[in-house]
């Protein structure tokens, strides 16, 4: 089967980069990274190319083609280190993907009134158990205003006599479960209560800028040479924002966490596969990021036992120190090599991995052959697309994202996909920080929703080859919206029923994400399929900064609305997936006209005819 009619066989959409090296995309769910810190999007265009399979290995007919090499050296230790490397580096990542759960969680406060200050007469609800300050009402007489012990307070004026309300300048927090937070230190209460999901949502705007420009720099520089920048750069950030003094640069620094985070994850990925033999790429995505969703469980171990916000982001970011030795280990990876032209380097690297994997390598002019060829095709596609200044590229970018909106069904495609990460970004990272809403440990609750990703991320993805893409993402939607908008009436004395559903709609949306991933690679016609992505990657970012705004609205007077909204959202998702089409043994379009052309092939009568 042509490579080019089932993105599968390789387990990545493999497509040359304007430097010649490849840029590997996901295309299989499983191969794919966990929501919380995973999707990225180069923003560089790429020129589609149909890539045939490699040849059977031998010395005497290799063919131009670096995946021969990497057949010949097979999976070993040399292979393993970079695989098991960056996993480690990945369960890195979710402890300030979602810190704000920990660090910047609502917390339980009361102003500290001045000494002139007048207590009115305080009305507690006597049926909520919930404990907070929103639920204190007060009274005074009709003409007066009304104090909230939480933001205001009530002064009597010396000239006229009437109460005046002022805003309170300091608070008494609840330590009662985390001794020291972001809220706390820095008062993110009342009217700065916006700036707690602020601290979550500056992680996913760099995270968004970050997307921009790794791509490009990983062709520039090097896969290695970006990993090693990213990740020392992460790792100095994580460490050193944890003491600074002040909030704004606090912000920064978890904007500049967020633009290392798809620098390190995505080049990282491109360096595991670019030393992987394709038979293994597709084995070896579907385990690299389990790290992640395992990590996601450890980081409430880690809280519980570190309440103070300043320690337990030291004592999670303490443990990247160990991944530098590692970098040392690593090489840079000899398929960029042999594009660029550093041949001596690549074949000292593939001699090294020959040593570790104990295999036998063709001799060295057969692999300088190969080489040459690969960097040949390189110079050439450079010719074709030279440099270009940083303006021309975002013009260019825009041009590129224009074309999404050009027929018919490429606009369909563009904005049921947007719409549909956008929600699902969103229920993501607002059903991880769900706790608050639902009034129960937020420890266990982190703990119980990275367990819910497991099932989602492996058990359930067979289903959309069995079922088809389609009818699973529509399911998964709609399952998780049934399971949220049943949620606001169960009473609270039933809460494990409460986690239960919420649980079930994390789960689901974990399962629609990955569904979505794939289904989304294969309706995007090969040649605008980078654009496409690329667009859907940038909508699960802003879904993914909305959602820390929504609960900070809601959590704390309307916390029933939480479900609601996110259950709501869940059902448009689900229901605008109608008009899109079943890809499931259907071959991929290459080309615009022949998506427009509504020409569907089962992949399996193309190969038949192909032969």
């Amino acid at each position: 089967m042509e490579l080019k009619t089932n993105l599968l066989d390789s387990g990545v959409d493999k497509q040359p980069t304007r430097g010649g090296a490849m840029r590997y995309r996901w295309s299989d769910a499983a191969a794919a990274p966990s929501l919380g810190f995973n999707l990225c999007h180069s923003g560089q265009q790429t020129t589609p190319a149909t890539v045939p399979p490699p040849p059977a290995p031998s010395a005497a007919t290799m063919e131009d083609n670096f995946d021969t090499i990497l057949t010949k050296l097979g999976t070993g230790k040399w292979t393993m280190l970079y695989v098991l490397s960056m996993m480690y580096w990945y369960t890195m990542l979710p402890y300030h993907t979602i810190a704000a759960v920990f660090m910047a969680p609502p917390i339980n406060h009361t102003c500290i009134l001045p000494p002139h200050a007048i207590i009115p007469t305080l009305v507690l609800s006597p049926d909520d158990d919930r404990n907070t300050t929103a639920n204190i009402s007060y009274t005074s007489p009709p003409d007066q205003p009304h104090a909230d012990d939480s933001c205001s307070y009530l002064i009597e004026d010396a000239s006229t006599g009437r109460l005046e309300e002022q805003p309170c300048t300091e608070w008494d927090f609840d330590t009662s479960i985390f001794t020291s937070t972001v809220t706390s230190e820095f008062q993110l209460v009342c009217g700065r209560r916006f700036l707690r999901a602020t601290y979550h949502s500056m992680y996913m705007f760099g995270m968004l800028a970050g997307a921009f420009f790794n791509g490009f720099l990983a062709d520039k520089y090097g896969r290695w040479t970006l990993v090693a920048v990213s990740t020392i750069i992460y790792t100095v950030v994580a460490l050193g924002s944890a003491w600074l003094p002040s909030l704004p640069w606090i912000l920064v620094a978890r904007f500049v966490l967020g633009m290392m985070h798809p620098t390190s994850l995505q080049t990282g990925y491109i360096l595991v596969m670019e030393v992987t033999e394709v038979k293994m790429r597709t084995k070896v995505g579907m385990v690299q990021f389990i790290t992640s969703t395992i990590a996601t469980i450890l980081f409430s171990g880690w809280a519980y036992l570190i309440r103070d916000w300043r320690w337990l982001q030291t004592a999670v970011s303490i443990p990247s120190l160990l991944f530098l030795p590692l970098l040392w280990l690593m090489g840079e990876s000899p398929r960029w090599l042999a594009v660029v032209g550093q041949h001596d380097r690549a074949l000292k690297e593939l001699k090294r991995a020959a040593k570790w994997n104990k295999v036998t390598l063709p001799p060295d002019h057969d692999l300088l052959t190969i080489m040459h060829s690969v960097h040949q095709q390189a110079v050439s596609a450079k010719t074709n697309n030279e440099e270009i200044s940083i303006m021309s590229r975002f013009i260019r970018a825009y041009d590129q994202f224009m074309i999404l909106f050009r027929t018919p069904k490429l606009r369909i495609i563009t904005l049921v996909i947007g719409i549909d990460y956008f929600v699902v970004a969103m229920l993501f990272f607002g059903l991880t920080s769900g706790a608050s809403s639902l009034g129960v440990d937020p420890f266990m609750y982190l703990a119980i929703a990275g367990a819910a990703e497991l099932p989602a991320s492996t058990v359930l993805i067979p289903f959309a080859e069995y079922f088809g893409r389609k009818k699973m993402l529509a399911f998964s939607f709609l399952f998780c919206a049934a399971v949220l908008l049943a949620q606001p009436p169960i009473p609270d004395d039933l809460k494990w029923v409460s986690v239960t559903l919420v649980m079930l709609g994390k789960m689901s949306c974990t399962a629609a994400f990955f569904v979505l991933l794939l289904y989304a690679l294969e309706l995007f016609p090969t040649e605008i399929r980078n654009q496409g992505f690329g667009s859907a990657m940038a909508s699960s970012r802003l879904g993914g900064a909305v959602a820390p705004f929504i609960m900070n609205a809601l959590d704390v007077n309307y916390p029933w609305a939480v479900s609601l909204m996110f259950g709501a959202a869940s059902l448009v998702a689900g229901v605008v997936v109608w008009p899109l089409w079943e890809t499931k043994g259907i071959t991929l379009p290459d080309t615009i006209t022949e998506l427009e052309g509504g020409d569907t092939v089962k992949a399996s009568d193309k190969t038949a005819n192909a032969w």
